[in-house]
C-alpha cells in the first residue's frame, strides 16, 4: 500500500506541477490540496479492493470514477487552487490516468 502510495503521489505531484508552471496556478496548494485527496483516497481504494476482493476489475473500476470525482472536488473547492469545474476536473482526470496507467503495470 506504501509503494502504491508513493508511485501516485510522486506521478501525480509531477503532472500537478507541470500544469501549475504551464497555467500559472498556485503550486503549494494545488500540490497540497492533491495530496491531501490521495491519502484519503487511497485508503479508500484499498478498503474496497480488499472488501470485494471477488470482483476486483470492477470494484477497481468503480472506485476509480469515484475517486476521479473526490479529487476533481477537492481541487475544485479548495478555493486557492484557483481552478475552474472543467480545470479541476480535466486536470483529476489525467493524473488518474496516468497513476493508473503506471500503477497497472508496474506490481506492487
Amino acid at each position: 500500500m506504501i509503494v502504491a502510495l508513493a508511485i501516485t503521489l510522486v506521478t501525480e505531484s509531477t503532472i500537478i506541477i507541470v500544469y501549475a508552471l504551464l497555467s500559472k496556478k498556485p503550486l503549494i496548494h494545488l500540490l497540497l490540496s492533491s495530496v491531501v485527496a490521495n491519502l484519503f483516497t487511497q485508503l479508500l481504494l484499498w478498503i474496497l479492493l480488499n472488501l470485494f476482493l471477488d470482483h476486483y476489475l470492477v470494484t477497481l473500476f468503480l472506485a476509480e470514477l469515484c475517486i476521479w470525482g473526490i479529487e476533481s472536488m477537492v481541487l475544485y473547492f479548495y478555493r486557492c487552487n484557483r481552478l475552474k469545474l472543467g480545470e479541476a476536473i480535466t486536470l483529476s482526470l489525467v493524473m488518474n490516468l496516468a497513476s493508473f496507467g503506471i500503477g497497472w503495470f508496474i506490481p506492487v
